[in-house]
């Protein structure tokens, strides 16, 4: 196939690169995009103080976000599929700038619904998981764990810098200059990068996953690769309803909305959690960038583990992460131990973040193809819906019982829930990991 000039780019003439270069950017957009969304942790807080509504309100602010999201979507999805990353990701930048910006004016609390829950929360989900996860593993097989952890893990780089950073301004300058810094910075890199390098798959500049060399005739195109275990599987056309006919979508479904509830649960009530039982706001903003530091690690270690030991196994590793976080919170309670905060975030980082990579990987081994876009958008639903769930119930059961504690429980068991529906999901049953290849029978 030859490249289609049309989609040429700058550094289409590195072509061997070029899978590299996506993760690159990749790497940039969700640094900036998911911390947009983990900024509300910040946020939170001066916003509380300022306005005087309850948690569960404020924390519905990030709630409606996520359901929002939830809608939003299997429409990510299609629209990758159909328009490709360069056109959906300034696309989502434009909207969280406007969604900070906007939000600095607000002063109802539909205001802050619309703003920074309907734009910031809900359009970061374009430019943040949902939207590299749609085409991401289109770039690689044999890697492809590790090169999402690698895209993923900017997500801890910018975090260990950009929260501290955010928690700075705020406390100078207050939370609304906070919001303007990020809508710039969001402006200027997110939108320009994708715009002008970033790439659907690499058959679109005629290359290869993985860097491979293209075949020399159609024969070796055509032949099954060598990971495939379920050949009537892998060889389906598979759309959307042939997904929603099958056990393993809902399993998956299942694992996505549990895994999701405890990881965001968290990452919006920490602070608050932090500050009430004696850590003061720099601490709770440092613990905070820590367990992005963490998470660097952690999205590189599982993400190339999971090339070697399989998707179920590293996914199980990272739930285990987050059932660990939640006791050891559960624990400085009613233990004032300060140094508890250290296993507590890297539990938290270095393997709860660790399923990142499989979120996108788990879901592409199982339903990959021309619509697999939008089987994920679809699929993401679920995780959606877990995310918006986990923070708005964390707030809720916390105003009923004056405690963190019932929440922390519900989030712990959630976490064990979602390894074995993935156990259930068996993407080894379909196509094998590399670390895995020579195993097969």
């Amino acid at each position: 196939m030859q490249p289609i000039p049309s989609q040429r780019s700058p550094l289409a003439r590195l072509p061997f690169y070029y899978g590299w270069a996506v993760v690159v950017i990749a790497f940039i957009t969700m640094g900036l995009g998911v911390n947009a969304r983990i900024s509300f942790s910040l946020l939170f807080p001066p916003i509380l103080d300022e306005f005087g509504w309850t948690r569960g309100a404020t924390a519905g602010f990030f709630a409606v976000g996520f359901l929002v999201s939830s809608v939003m979507s299997p429409l990510i999805g299609m629209a990758m599929d159909r328009l490709g990353p360069r056109l959906v990701f300034p696309f989502g930048g434009v909207i969280v700038a406007c969604g900070l910006i906007l939000g600095t004016y607000a002063s109802q609390p539909w205001h802050f619904f619309v703003t920074l829950g309907a734009l910031v929360v809900g359009g970061s989900v374009i430019i943040a998981y949902i939207g590299h996860s749609a085409f991401l593993p289109n770039w690689f097989v044999r890697r492809r764990g590790l090169a999402i952890g690698i895209a993923f893990s900017g997500v801890g780089v910018f975090g260990m810098v950009m929260l501290p950073w955010m928690q700075t301004i705020i406390d100078n300058d207050g939370w609304r200059a906070a919001c303007w810094t990020l809508a710039i910075l969001v402006l200027v890199t997110v939108v320009p990068l994708n715009l002008l390098c970033q790439r659907r798959r690499p058959q679109d500049l005629g290359l290869r996953p993985d860097g491979d060399a293209v075949p020399a005739d159609q024969a070796a195109a055509d032949q099954t690769p060598d990971n495939v275990v379920d050949k009537a599987w892998a060889d389906t056309d598979w759309t959307l309803r042939r997904a929603m006919a099958t056990s393993r979508f809902w399993w998956l479904g299942g694992a996505f909305f549990c895994a999701l509830y405890a990881y965001y649960a968290v990452q919006v009530h920490q602070t608050k959690y932090l500050l009430e039982i004696g850590f003061s706001s720099e601490e709770a903003a440092f613990a905070l960038g820590l367990v992005g530091l963490f998470g660097v690690a952690g999205l590189l270690v599982l993400g190339h583990l999971s090339d070697r030991i399989g998707r179920e196994w590293a996914w199980s590793i990272a739930c285990v992460g987050f059932a660990s976080c939640y006791g050891l919170l559960i624990l400085m309670g009613s233990h004032s131990a300060p140094w508890l905060v250290y296993p507590m975030v890297a539990a938290q980082g270095l393997l709860g973040y660790g399923m990142s990579p499989n979120y996108a990987a788990i879901p592409a081994e199982l339903f990959q193809g021309r619509h697999y876009g939008t089987i994920f958008g679809t699929l993401s639903l679920a995780a959606t819906i877990g995310g918006a769930a986990g923070p708005w119930l964390t707030g809720y059961l916390f105003d009923r019982y004056q405690s963190y504690e019932p929440a922390f429980w519900l989030a712990l068991v959630l976490s064990a829930l979602s390894i074995l529906c993935v156990w259930m999901a068996a993407p080894r049953k379909v196509r094998a990991v590399a670390g895995r290849i020579p195993r097969r029978a």
